[in-house]
């Protein structure tokens, strides 16, 4: 549906507002005498769907009265444009006043939860300047991308159990490091804790096991994006992951953004890919690949770090998802899965501190004086991001944040 920068005027929200017509966020709200249910962001206040669909008389208001969105992603493409449509309307439309009004809560005035409830989650390895600065990293006289990089988008899975939403404490993990100055193994609080700044992209809908999803059928499966930071410990990882890859070193936390920015939003963000060569393999070819043009901006205790650039990488969602299904894999409403690290070509654009210091080698100054290798107890990591709208209009990304607390 053709999106529209337009806005009810007893609203009193400006069309280039970053959370305007243009963008219209999902979540997840409990207000403060209420249970969890499906919200979107309008300005700096959140509809509660459920109650104003009931309000109009709609039957389908159910799949918002639920504490996720899972049910919602579950009705697929169609009911997803068709509800956007409805709430543009709603929203838009000052003789809809009477029906919206006593459904809007000020955001301050609410509990964000985590926005879905989430299926399956994979984290892939899709900018290939992060790729090349840990490969230069780990292996500084060999070859910096694996011979498979550009054969395939690259990925794991993870644990879905410990994504948590935005705001959430991060516990410092405990686990086993071996530096190549230790005889033996030592257990203990990591003391090479990181951050990955990345894009999440919500599933919807579902394939049948046995069946795969291909590049031009995977846009019908994405419902949107949210930030997100993949908490690394980079000594843990460093001892366990050779042979089989991240375990332990990635699984105690990953945060997700509370707003879902719906694909339909980011329309005007789609860019070309960056040239892929070699050429992929078929099932990786087709009409609907693209990137986004997502500026990010990574900042640690009040100071700002790092400005990735989603637009330059690799792989597109509509690749991942394809490769994630080639081998039969079944998709289910809520599946999750992440770009990896978004880096760009210069020092400031790195994604993580694992690059950002060279490993530790060079540590970064924050606006106090204070210097960081790796994150400390106390710290605040926070992720936000803009992207072009229609109409001029930029949108903000729902941001991503959390500190990290001493191990226990």
């Amino acid at each position: 549906m053709p999106v529209t920068t337009a806005t009810a005027t007893w609203l009193d929200i400006a069309a280039d507002h970053p959370y305007g017509i243009a963008h219209l966020p999902y979540g997840v709200f409990a207000p403060a005498d209420g249970e969890a249910r499906v919200g979107v962001r309008i300005g700096d206040r959140v509809l509660d769907l459920g109650a104003c669909a009931e309000a109009a008389g709609m039957e389908s208001a159910s799949v918002w009265q639920t504490p996720s969105l899972n049910a919602f992603l579950a009705q697929g493409r169609s009911a997803w444009a068709s509800g956007r449509a409805w709430i543009v309307e709603m929203l838009s439309n000052d003789a809809r006043r009477d029906c919206v009004e006593p459904h809007l809560y000020a955001l301050g005035e609410v509990t964000l939860h985590l926005p879905i409830e989430v299926a399956d989650y994979v984290d892939f390895y899709a900018s290939e300047q992060h790729a090349t600065n840990v490969g230069s990293i780990f292996r500084p006289d060999g070859d910096a991308l694996t011979p498979n990089w550009k054969h395939l988008p690259i990925g794991y899975h993870g644990r879905s159990g410990t994504v948590v939403v935005s705001g959430t404490d991060v516990v410092r993990p405990t686990g086993q490091r071996k530096t190549p100055a230790d005889s033996e193994p030592v257990f203990g609080p990591s003391i090479r804790l990181d951050i990955e700044a990345e894009l999440g992209f919500v599933v919807g809908g579902t394939s049948e096991i046995g069946s795969r999803v291909g590049v031009d059928a995977a846009d019908e499966h994405l419902f949107g994006v949210a930030l997100f930071n993949d908490w690394s410990a980079r000594d843990i990882q460093a001892w366990e992951y050779v042979p089989l890859g991240p375990f332990l070193g990635k699984s105690f936390a990953s945060s997700l953004a509370a707003w879902v920015t719906p694909m339909e939003a980011l329309s005007a963000a789609r860019v070309d890919l960056p040239a892929q060569d070699p050429r992929p393999l078929d099932y990786l070819r087709g009409d609907a690949l693209y990137g986004l043009d997502i500026e990010m901006e990574v900042s640690i205790n009040g100071t700002v770090v790092s400005r990735p650039p989603y637009r330059g990488m690799y792989w597109s969602p509509t690749q991942m998802l394809a490769h994630m299904t080639v081998n039969g894999a079944s998709l289910r409403p809520g599946d999750l899965f992440a770009s990896g690290t978004v880096s760009g070509d210069a020092k400031a654009e790195r994604g993580s501190l694992l690059e950002l210091t060279w490993s530790g080698q060079e540590p970064i100054t924050l606006q106090d004086g204070q210097t960081r290798a790796f994150l400390e107890d106390g710290d605040t990591v926070t992720i936000t991001a803009t992207a072009p709208g229609p109409e001029g209009v930029r949108i903000g990304l729902g941001e991503v944040t959390g500190t990290i607390r001493p191990a226990h």
